[in-house]
């Protein structure tokens, strides 16, 4: 299903510090990157265009800081410079997380890699060398340019399997890496959607997307929260560390949240999720 739901939960009134004013949640299949797709890059055109709408909707919040939130081997920061590559995929492409960085740096897990690729479509990062201003980058989508003034970009792993409390010590670690803080969350639904899927199939995978994907449209923080990291990881849902920790992240701001979702489909048995949050 693509389509967009738009829900508002919580209370609009809060504080004046507003650390986590805006996010976005976007899959990370290695097949968005048209040159690993291929010929199959057709299939995915919805999820880019979703994918494209919300970082957009990031970038139009005004952030003095974009983090980009992802699963990895262990959870910490990720500091520049550094350097994911496609090349496990089959293409000799390296996604830097900083334009212009002096060397690879260190290594972006996957979740990182399309979370950069994907801001790098957008040119929000700040070049650590001068480049002309409102100067596209390469894959620059049509109609796209670079915005005058570049947003500093933080990136943040987190381990698939851990608990809620190191989750809630993230949240607050993101959400103190500015006044204006905006977080690009890359996670996968379950991997179990028939047959043919990663996981085969599974019964519960449906449910537990269906589930995700309302929470994700409401801004639901109670549901998100409340995912099982067991059925979770028998699921392969990548998303469910990466997605409670935003929902730590916004009840830490508090304030009321209007949730959007732009994208739901399991095209190759494994679910993808875009959703744009702000606050209301």
């Amino acid at each position: 299903m693509t389509g967009s739901a738009r829900r508002r939960t919580g209370d609009s009134r809060y504080g004046e510090r507003v650390p986590l004013v805006t996010a976005a949640v976007c899959p990370h299949p290695p097949l968005l990157v048209p040159e690993v797709a291929g010929s199959a890059s057709p299939e995915l055109d919805d999820l880019r265009t979703a994918c494209d709408t919300a970082v957009r909707r990031l970038l139009a919040a005004d952030p003095d800081r974009v983090v980009l939130l992802g699963t990895g081997p262990v959870t910490g920061p990720i500091r520049p410079p550094a350097t994911g590559s496609l090349q496990p995929w089959g293409v000799d492409l390296d996604v830097p997380l900083v334009p212009g960085q002096p060397d690879r740096g260190a290594v972006l897990p996957l979740s990182l890699t399309i979370g950069a690729w994907l801001l790098a479509r957008h040119d929000a990062r700040p070049p650590l060398t001068a480049a002309p201003a409102n100067t596209a980058p390469a894959n620059t989508p049509p109609g796209h340019t670079a915005p005058a003034s570049a947003v500093p970009v933080s990136a943040v792993q987190v381990a698939a399997d851990a608990g809620l409390a190191e989750l809630a010590a993230l949240a607050d670690e993101v959400s103190a890496a500015g006044d204006r803080v905006a977080l690009l969350v890359l996670g996968d639904g379950s991997a179990c959607r028939g047959e043919k899927s990663p996981g085969y199939d599974d019964p519960r995978a449906l449910p537990y997307d269906q589930r995700v994907a309302g929470a994700l449209a409401d801004a639901d923080l109670d549901v998100l929260l409340g995912l099982d990291p067991v059925v979770s990881a028998e699921l392969k849902a990548a998303g469910r560390a990466p997605w409670q920790v935003l929902a730590s992240a916004a009840r830490a701001a508090g304030g009321g949240w209007r949730g959007e979702l732009l994208h739901d489909a399991a095209p190759y048995g494994v679910a993808y999720f875009v959703a744009s949050w702000e606050r209301v």
